[in-house]
């Protein structure tokens, strides 16, 4: 059997690489929309719906086979699809083309993290899971910047075709080693039908998880919207390059968001030792208390003081990854992680990811005959509001995850 900290080692690598794919996108939408010729609204459909459609959906089936036939196995041909997609996004010569692209992405994208959530389940016993995800989660912020970095450096030294093929490249370099490295715990190698029509149904008559998947949902529509975006408003509102424009974000996303993370992960496992209730209020507060710090960041007008004012919050945008990845695995048995994880991202990206970067898009069109250029950055600040409204679910979901949480033994075999 493998050491939980290589096998963590190595789903995070693995997900550093989908965040890198996935959010490389943003830091070269100005270049594609100039080539391409295409509106806010097509490439928020670009940034989410395309991606987001089948790695939403995919993620349920392709989890029950994970649950069924091996969690490790189908992390590393995810790896692979979505690693060779990314690639061909290099090829498009017009909207459809990288719409299809993207479409790939997200189906192999679909196969990694719901069972990954799962595998980590059972290599850390319930005392160290909310940090051992919060760990995880860190390729969320840095595979988010490594990105925007790379993508930026690549397109500005060369250009944006370059960009996808050097990232999807990576991962199909790092796709045989995860092989080599991971399997799943002995005791998983068999395993009976994974059992999701059960999973479904109990997860739909808890009050627990609908709150959070709904609040983090709304969270996920301003963040993902806001990561996708800023970019573009850091060079039409603060008058940045491309290259100046992924540093800043870079930093951004590496600075505060690690810190969040790991803070989020923290304090997670150690108020919910206390009161599970916590695991909803803890990133319901921080909803709360991030989005007007970044409204003051939005509409400062410098992006020195915009930088200062957006670090807190974007740290506290990722205080939940713990706390409430670790409350969705405690909803169900151990046999039923990963389609527990899949249904909480089906809810989620639906409507966030798909919605969000989309929504924001369409947004900006429509307030671009009365703001110009500073459009988007108006769309920006409404979308803020969806923060406040996730906060108030997540807070109001806290009580109901007490008489929910299903529990386990306090030490695993594998840990």
């Amino acid at each position: 059997m493998r050491r939980p900290p290589i096998v963590l080692a190595m789903l995070l690598l693995v997900y550093i690489c989908n965040f890198v794919d996935r959010q490389i996108l943003a830091i070269l939408a100005a270049p594609i929309q100039r080539e391409l010729a295409l509106s806010d609204g097509e490439m928020g459909l670009l940034g989410g719906v395309a991606f987001a459609l089948l790695y939403a959906t995919c993620g349920v089936p392709l989890s029950a086979l994970a649950d069924r036939t091996g969690r490790a196995r189908v992390i590393g041909w995810a790896l692979v699809v979505w690693s060779g997609c990314t690639a061909l996004c290099a090829l498009a010569q017009g909207f459809w083309h990288i719409f299809l692209a993207r479409l790939g992405v997200g189906i192999g994208e679909a196969g990694g993290v719901a069972p990954s959530y799962a595998l980590i389940g059972e290599y850390f016993p319930s005392h160290r899971r909310a940090r051992a995800l919060a760990i995880y989660s860190l390729g969320i912020p840095i595979g988010s910047a490594a990105g925007v970095l790379a993508g930026g450096a690549i397109a500005a030294a060369v250009d944006w075709r370059w960009a996808f093929v050097v990232v999807g490249g990576a991962g199909l370099l790092l796709a045989p080693v995860f092989a080599l490295l991971v399997r799943d715990p002995p005791r998983r190698e068999r395993r009976p039908a994974a059992p999701w029509r059960r999973t479904a149904g109990l997860l739909v008559r808890s009050r627990s998880f609908w709150l959070l998947s709904l609040g983090q949902a709304l969270a996920s529509m301003a963040g993902y919207g806001i990561v996708f975006w800023l970019p573009s408003v850091l060079q039409r509102s603060f008058g940045l390059t491309l290259l100046q424009s992924a540093q800043f974000f870079g930093a951004l996303l590496l600075v505060g968001g690690i810190a969040g993370v790991l803070g989020g992960g923290w304090l997670g496992d150690r108020l919910g030792r206390g009161d599970r209730a916590w695991h909803a209020w803890l990133p319901g507060g921080a909803f709360v208390i991030a989005a007007p710090l970044f409204a003051a960041g939005i509409v400062s007008g410098d992006w020195r003081v915009a930088f200062a004012l957006f670090l807190l919050p974007q740290a506290l945008s990722y205080f939940w990854m713990g706390p409430v990845l670790s409350a969705v695995q405690h909803l169900v048995g151990a046999a039923e992680r990963a389609s527990a994880s899949a249904l909480f991202l089906l809810v989620n990206n639906l409507l966030g990811l798909a919605g969000g970067t989309w929504a924001l898009g369409l947004l900006a069109d429509a307030l671009r005959g009365r703001h110009g250029e500073g459009a988007l950055a108006q769309a920006m600040l409404w979308s803020l509001l969806l923060y406040v409204a996730a906060g108030l679910l997540l807070l109001a979901g806290g009580r109901w995850l007490r008489r929910d949480w299903v529990p386990e033994p306090a030490i695993s075999p594998t840990a």
